[in-house]
């Protein structure tokens, strides 16, 4: 027999926090202003909760579900969680301002890692120094990643339908250092986003500083599409040093041929991963990548 319903009870969305304030959207699409239960700060955006009414939209959060999905970046002193219950990643870069390659790369480490799908977006295809941008996405391809190039503010309705095929039916978070374009994306494929973010920022009564948290849109038919703040890092220090090199699709094929089990492809003998390396089949940019994570990961 389920246990009886509690009177005020309701299942939600959590679709922006920011500290132990969130807002919550129900069924019906009513916001709750709510906050958790006790002092465990183990809510994201992204959540589904179970919460109680307490007054006049406000509410408390009882319980989490099980989360599908969580993406996060950590480093030496802290995690940071992005969002759950999430489909995929857009990894968001551009030719200006100038982007840093690796960050596209950690990120993409980071959802293989946690089993999410990718998108690499290439903004701005409209600028004329574009090409070390686009040479940067062939080669992602290369390697298996699913890209696409748009340019959301010159060739918007080209855009909107090139991302929406891709956005479709999925929750999408999107990624990617400040001034990539996350804004005019997000902008392009939700009309209301500044809207609701105005809602957002009202109803936790933090002004702009809302905008340093990611935030949930309900996207089309069951999709969705949550932004996050622009952010110049992308830490790892949460995967191991054997999760990296998993994580390299180009590694893939000569794991577990090295002389030793535990090899980390770095200074042992006889090691599969350094003579693809030096037969040409993994470019020495991205072993140079891995030995940057393997380094960091021994710290």
């Amino acid at each position: 027999m389920k246990p009886a319903r509690v009177a005020g009870a309701f299942e939600a969305r959590v679709v922006a926090a920011y500290g132990r304030r969130f807002l919550v959207r129900d069924a019906t699409g009513r916001t709750w202003l709510a906050s958790r239960r006790g002092k465990r700060g183990d809510v994201i955006v992204g959540d589904r909760v179970h919460c109680t009414a307490a007054g006049a939209d406000n509410a408390a959060i009882e319980s989490i579900e099980p989360r599908r999905s969580l993406l996060f970046r950590a480093d030496a002193l802290r995690t940071k969680e992005l969002a759950a219950n999430i489909d995929q990643v857009a990894i968001v870069f551009a030719p200006q301002p100038a982007f840093n390659l690796h960050f596209v790369w950690r990120a993409l480490v980071a959802a293989r890692a946690a089993g999410i799908g990718r998108l690499v977006v290439l903004n701005k295809t409209d600028l004329p120094d574009a090409g070390g941008a686009r040479a940067a996405l062939d080669e992602l391809a290369a390697l298996g990643e699913r890209t696409i190039a748009v340019s959301a503010k010159a060739s918007p309705e080209e855009a909107r339908a090139q991302l929406a095929a891709e956005f479709a039916q999925r929750a999408t978070l999107l990624v990617g250092q400040s001034g990539m374009g996350k804004s005019t994306i997000l902008n392009l494929l939700v009309p209301d986003a500044n809207a609701r973010t105005r809602e957002y920022s009202v109803k936790l009564n933090q002004g702009k500083q809302t905008t340093t948290a990611s935030r949930w849109f309900a996207f089309g038919a069951g999709g969705a599409i949550v932004d996050s703040p622009g952010f110049q890092a992308f830490g790892l220090a949460h995967l191991s040093i054997e999760q990296l090199a998993a994580c390299l699709p180009e590694f893939a094929p000569h794991l577990g041929r090295c002389r030793f089990n535990d090899c980390r492809h770095l200074e042992e003998p006889d090691c599969a991963v350094r003579a693809a390396v030096d037969a040409g089949a993994i470019a020495p940019a991205r072993y140079a990548f891995y030995r940057q994570l393997a380094t960091e990961s021994a710290r």
